[in-house]
Order: C-alpha cells, then sequence, then structure tokens
C-alpha cells in the first residue's frame, strides 16, 4: 500500500470559459468538480497506475462532505480525518481560446490541537502497512509549520520511504528530517536555496538533509542529484495543454517507481511521461493514458558526469 497525506486537501472546481475577459461578464462553458489537493491528486494517479492507495489528511464541511463523496467514486481508499471547518475549494478558470489557466485558491479551514492529534494517530497506524508515504502539499491554518518534519521523522523510525513534496518554510524544515527524496519545482528550489541554477540548488537541497531530490524543471522535464548520480529527463517534444497537476503526476510517478524498486533512470522517465500526459488532460490527478504510452519509450535521459 501507497499513503498519501493532504493536509490542505480541497474539493477542485474547474470553470471553462471561451475567452477569459478581466473586468468583464464570463459565461461558463462547462463546470467539473474533482477531490484536490497535492496529494490527493497523487493519490488517485497512483490508483490509475494499479497501485493500492490510501489517502489521509484533513477534510469537513459540506465541501468536505463533496470531496469525499468524489473520492469514493475512484480506487482511493479514503481515510481522512473529519475536521470542524469547511475544506477550501480552489476554483480553475481555463480560457479555452489561450490554453491558460488561472487558479483561485481558498486558505483551508483552522486545524485544532486535538484535530492534529487525531491525524498524528491515524498515520502512524497507517504507516504500519505502508511502502511509502508522500507527503504534499501546503498547510491548513492552524497546523505546525514543522509538521512534515515530524511525519518524516516518523515514517522514517517505521522504516516507510518518505517523498516530501511542499514548498517555503515547510519544505525548509522537512528537508531537516532527512526524507528519501524531496520534490520540489524550479521556484520552490530556488526560494529555498537562493540559486536559479537547478544543479546547483539541487544539491544544495540535498545538502540540506534530503537523500534525493528531484526538481521538476516544467517543459525541460525533470532533475534528479541522488547518491547514485545526477540525471535529467525531458520529453522528446513539448506537449501544450493545462500544466495543473503535472507535478502531482510526476510525483505518482517517482514513489511508483520507488516502491517497483526501478533505477533511477526509469523512475524518472516514468515520472517525465506521467507530468507531460497530465498536461493532457482535462484535470489534475488524471492523465492522457495515449499519451502517456506514446511518450513513455522516448523521454530523453542525461546521466550527468557528476554525482550530486
Amino acid at each position: 500500500m501507497i499513503l498519501t497525506v493532504t493536509l490542505n486537501a480541497a474539493l477542485d472546481i474547474t470553470y471553462r470559459v471561451p475567452q477569459l475577459r478581466p473586468h468583464a461578464t464570463n459565461r461558463i462553458t462547462e463546470v467539473s468538480e474533482r477531490p484536490g489537493g497535492k496529494g490527493l491528486n497523487v493519490a488517485r494517479v497512483l490508483a490509475a497506475l494499479g497501485h493500492r492507495t490510501v489517502a489521509t489528511g484533513f477534510a469537513g464541511g459540506g465541501t468536505g462532505e463533496a470531496l469525499r463523496a468524489l473520492l469514493a467514486e475512484t480506487a482511493v481508499t479514503d481515510a481522512l480525518v473529519p475536521v470542524g471547518g469547511a475544506t477550501r475549494r480552489t476554483v480553475a478558470v481555463a480560457d479555452t481560446a489561450t490554453g491558460d489557466t488561472t487558479q483561485l485558491n481558498e486558505p483551508g479551514p483552522v486545524v485544532t490541537p486535538a484535530e492534529w492529534d487525531t491525524l498524528l494517530g491515524t498515520y502512524r497506524e497507517l504507516l504500519g502497512e505502508a511502502q511509502a508515504v508522500a507527503l504534499c502539499g501546503s498547510l491548513p491554518p492552524g497546523v505546525p509549520v514543522d509538521v512534515y518534519a515530524r511525519l518524516t521523522r516518523a515514517a522514517r523510525s517505521a522504516g516507510v520511504p518518505v517523498l516530501l513534496d511542499t514548498s517555503g518554510e515547510p519544505l525548509r524544515r522537512g528537508l531537516a528530517a532527512r526524507p528519501d527524496l524531496a520534490k520540489p519545482n524550479a521556484d520552490e528550489l530556488a526560494a529555498l536555496t537562493g540559486s536559479t541554477e537547478p544543479l546547483r540548488a539541487a544539491r544544495d537541497a540535498r545538502r540540506r538533509g534530503a537523500h534525493a531530490v528531484a526538481a521538476s524543471l516544467g517543459p525541460a522535464g525533470m532533475l534528479a542529484v541522488t547518491a547514485a548520480g545526477t540525471w535529467q529527463a525531458a520529453p522528446h517534444r513539448r506537449i501544450a495543454g493545462n500544466p495543473t497537476g503535472a507535478g502531482d503526476s510526476a510525483v505518482a510517478g517517482l514513489l511508483s517507481g520507488l516502491v517497483e524498486q526501478l533505477s533511477w533512470p526509469e523512475r524518472l522517465t516514468r515520472a517525465v511521461a506521467l507530468s507531460a500526459a497530465t498536461v493532457r488532460a482535462p484535470a489534475a490527478g488524471e492523465f492522457d493514458a495515449a499519451t502517456y504510452e506514446e511518450l513513455l519509450p522516448r523521454v530523453v535521459v542525461t546521466d550527468h558526469p557528476t554525482a550530486g
């Protein structure tokens, strides 16, 4: 079983408009709702890849009920912890004329100390049967900023590999707890290290505690700095579409590759192909199967001459 943690889950709402016009009335042509938040997106992709996946985190209020009802329609097992506050909504406005998407994210419910303690107990129980765990996304109000460091240490004590995908101070503190893999994007890596050069920044992030760092580089693919070596993987052609959720699919590719004991180049190949295939999908947490199958054997992997 693979466990994903989404402390700030969301009900993802996507509006499609013919052309987004600021300061004007926009007519919506299509509305869709899906369970969201980075960890839930990861969980849905893992389940689509055939892995038994359990999702925990927080859910509350009418929005949380709607999210759980949608999650019940997927192959992901719901282990979300109820909270008194309402789960946030994220609204994506997709401009069908340009392909651009505007994202509006609510902050999330305030989590009480008692709710946090319940989550921690649930998490420790689930670790007992987990092969790997992904800690993903932003933090709702009320959750300690060092929460990912605590969850990483608990997983490592249980002998469960940890992938960390967050940003800012939670990322900095989480790295100090020595996760097996950190997966920042280029902007998050630059904010952490002060360097805009991806290889240098990834090496710096690894020195801060992560055993390996896999950095998402957008259309340029993914860079991995590990104890075994340093590689960069990229699709053989640029894929047009909506990039929302592409990084979450990359996490699913990396995590499934870890569980299946694939080599680093194989993990990167899967992560990049899934990420690019998500750009062609209608929403985060999904990927276009035909695009994935086309790209998988054609991802270009470069072996850097020096290890990170």
